[in-house]
């Protein structure tokens, strides 16, 4: 039997360790819930096709979380990475539109994300927790690294919910071809 646990990897500080552990098992989860996904699934928006699609909210994972690590390093994000992991949202205040990408590239590419944000994580200490980072929209906003830790990994939760809905969705658009579900 699988035993559920927050332990820390052995090169991380205790609390540093237990959060990182957090992320890393959100992402498990979010790579459980999407596997097998079809790519027809991956950028199915709704049945209206108005809401976000699996594609739109990883690529916006991976965007937040990136984000996060270059706040939590202390490093403007640099240019590159900016272009290709794309804007967080449109000037409209929608996510940006991502169609026909892979779910193994747009999975790929959140892993790197998190492969840098465990190379920080193990320089961490767990006083550097209470350092305070601006985040947001013209950076109004302020947290500890401790807090941002933990978003990481509750905001990767808050969108597998809209992935699991718009799984069964997509199920029941399936099962039920003419109804308007």
């Amino acid at each position: 039997m699988k035993i559920n646990d927050l332990q820390g990897a052995a090169d991380m500080t205790p609390i540093v360790g237990m959060l990182y552990s957090a992320v890393r098992e959100n992402n498990l989860r979010l790579r459980a819930i999407t596997d097998g996904m079809s790519q027809e699934e991956v950028d199915y928006r709704g049945p209206d096709q108005a809401s976000n699609s699996t594609a739109q909210l990883i690529r916006h994972l991976s965007r937040v979380d990136l984000n996060w690590v270059y706040r939590i390093k202390g490093q403007p994000l640099p240019q590159s990475l900016a272009g290709q992991y794309g804007p967080m949202i449109e000037p409209d205040g929608k996510l940006p539109m991502v169609i026909g990408q892979s779910l193994h590239s747009l999975i790929s590419d959140y892993e790197a994300v998190l492969h840098l944000l465990r190379e920080t994580c193990v320089d961490l200490t767990d006083e550097d927790l209470d350092t305070v980072v601006a985040y947001g929209h013209e950076n109004e906003k302020r947290a500890t690294v401790r807090w941002g830790l933990w978003h990481i990994a509750d905001h990767s939760r808050y969108h597998q919910a809209h992935i699991n809905l718009l799984r069964k969705r997509f199920r029941d658009k399936k099962a039920n071809p003419g109804n308007a579900l």
